[in-house]
């Protein structure tokens, strides 16, 4: 039997409850209109004509400041006269809102509230008697079918309606989230006629809290948030374990700042690789690139003379004054990075070739030659005064830290500011729209390759300094993984045309803090192997299922 509805407000019951509400702050409302015609709204007129008239290519610029003349006067008399009325417009505002504080929960919105919950309740419990009324249909009609197809259509027939009846439920409450919705904006709604779209900060936060709360779907914060939860549950268990295991503590401001000096130089590494994979592309010769800068930089940056060769070529750069090699070992970080990837951003947007084959090439090429020319030796250690130099701590904060926050500032502005960022969302997004509309998909697919160039080199010079020096080819093996695992982490999504630096910035703290959290308690290198694959799989699982959602 079905349920029946009881204190549910219908909708002219609701039109009546806010009658009240609505007539005494439209009067006032009225009121205020009255005063803001030759006033506010004046101004607001006159200030947009003069915008629109500097736009204006019809009239000369004589004409134009005669015009213009003329409409100033105006404005002036009409600021004279909002300045004149801008008190009794504030009192009969406060009025208005005095009177929504006393009468508009009070007398309305509590009731439309009670009411949705319990219109909530009936359509549950509606469905709820459906889902057994079919049931019990169902079984009637199988205790009178013997053919096994009859059997199966019935079956069929059957799942059909359940499924039509959970439509209806999600339907109806969705019908009743969007009244009591209404409801509670309706409030807001009258207070932007009144002041005209200026809302306090709290009214504002109280807006956004009512809309997280309305748009809220589990499902989709689940799929957006459940990695970022799964991580944080095991960090924090790691925070209890690691004291009961290694008698010390994990979260302390020491371990903190040493997570974030680790995660600094990776951090540019991240940002390069973030704008390819926005581009549905990736880069698998980060790691050697690394490798590569770090013994150039460790070479030019060297104390003393170079006591190994590259190609039977030993160096003695130390006629050049230290902040000079400096400079130098950055350039030609810079350069040696930028050519690389330049040569595999030309064959992958000249000739569509795969990025994945295009970098797996670089880093065998990268790889090759440095292991040749150096004979895989590690050169040592650099100047010791020059990290002092470049990124020196500050009581017991390491200014390395403002390399990186430099580094996302700069990409935030690339991505987010200029032609160049938007381009690169719109043929991460749909190449084939974007050039038809005119974009040059080579030229951005280039120029993304060519930041991740400056950003690797920029990362490896800073990692030697981090280390200071004993650069060889070996180093920087994995850290192309640990750079695509962040901006997949972070929400860069493989699919293209998704992502924020934000989560590149959140993705490397938390692959830099679990790996470090892992590395305290003893955890074998090659099982944190483990712990980053799993991560992965789980992050690209769940933005394929975002993706899937989508289409």
């Amino acid at each position: 039997m079905a349920p029946v509805k009881t204190n549910i407000l219908t909708a002219e019951q609701e039109d009546k409850l806010r009658q009240s509400i609505d007539e005494y702050v439209g009067s006032i409302q009225a009121k205020i209109d009255a005063l803001r015609a030759d006033g506010t709204d004046k101004v607001l007129e006159i200030q947009s004509n003069l915008d629109s008239l500097k736009r204006d290519r019809i009239y000369t610029q004589q004409e134009k400041e005669s015009i213009a003349e003329g409409w100033r006067k105006e404005l002036e008399k009409a600021k004279a006269v909002e300045a004149k009325n801008k008190a009794e417009v504030s009192k009969l505002i406060a009025d208005a809102e005095t009177y929504l504080k006393a009468h508009f929960n009070q007398d309305y919105f509590q009731y439309v509230a009670a009411s949705c919950k319990e219109e909530k309740s009936f359509a549950q419990e509606k469905y709820r008697a459906t889902v057994a009324e079919l049931n019990q249909e169902h079984q009637k009609a199988l205790s009178k079918l013997s053919d096994a197809h009859e059997i199966k259509d019935e079956k069929y027939v059957h799942k059909n309606r359940l499924f039509d009846a959970k439509m209806q439920l999600s339907k109806d409450l969705q019908e009743v989230k969007d009244r009591r919705h209404a409801a509670y904006e309706h409030k807001f709604h009258l207070i932007d006629l009144l002041r005209m779209s200026k809302f306090t900060v709290g009214e504002t936060l109280a807006q956004k809290v009512e809309n997280y709360r309305y748009t809220f779907n589990t499902r989709n914060f689940l799929l957006k948030n459940g990695l970022y939860l799964a991580i944080l549950v095991i960090f924090i268990a790691l925070c209890f374990i690691t004291p009961a295991v290694k008698g010390m503590q994990l979260l302390t401001m020491n371990n903190v700042l040493n997570i974030l000096q680790q995660a600094s130089p990776r951090m540019f590494l991240a940002l390069g690789v973030a704008g390819l994979i926005m581009l549905a592309g990736t880069d698998l010769s980060i790691g050697r690139m690394v490798g590569m800068g770090m013994t150039a930089s460790t070479i030019i940056m060297h104390k003393g003379i170079n006591t190994g060769s590259v190609f039977g070529h030993t160096f003695d750069l130390t006629g050049i004054p230290v902040v000079g090699r400096v400079i130098l070992a950055l350039v030609v970080c810079i350069v040696l990075c930028t050519i690389f990837t330049t040569i595999a951003g030309f064959f992958t947007a000249k000739f569509k070739m795969h990025p994945f084959i295009a970098t797996m090439a670089n880093m065998l090429v990268i790889f090759g030659l440095v292991t040749y020319g150096t004979k895989g030796v590690s050169f040592g250690a650099i100047e010791s005064n020059i990290p002092n130099m470049i990124i020196p701590k500050i009581g017991k904060f390491p200014t390395i830290i403002l390399w990186a926050v430099a580094a996302v500032v700069i990409v935030w502005f690339i991505w987010n500011k200029t032609t160049f960022g938007k381009n690169l969302y719109a043929v991460g997004g749909n190449p084939e729209a974007a050039s038809v509309s005119g974009i040059s998909v080579f030229a951005v697919t280039l120029g993304a390759f060519v930041l991740a160039g400056i950003l690797y080199g920029f990362g490896s010079w800073l990692e030697c300094i981090r280390m200071f020096g004993s650069g060889s080819a070996s180093y920087g093996q994995g850290w192309e993984m640990d750079a695509i695992a962040a901006c997949v982490v972070g929400g860069v999504s493989f699919t293209g045309g998704i992502g924020k630096i934000s989560g590149v910035v959140v993705g490397v703290f938390i692959f830099t803090a679990l790996t470090y959290a892992l590395t305290v308690l003893g955890i074998d290198a090659n099982l944190q192997f483990v712990f980053s694959g799993i991560i992965i799989l789980v992050a690209v699982t769940l933005d394929c299922l975002k993706y899937v959602q989508k289409k």
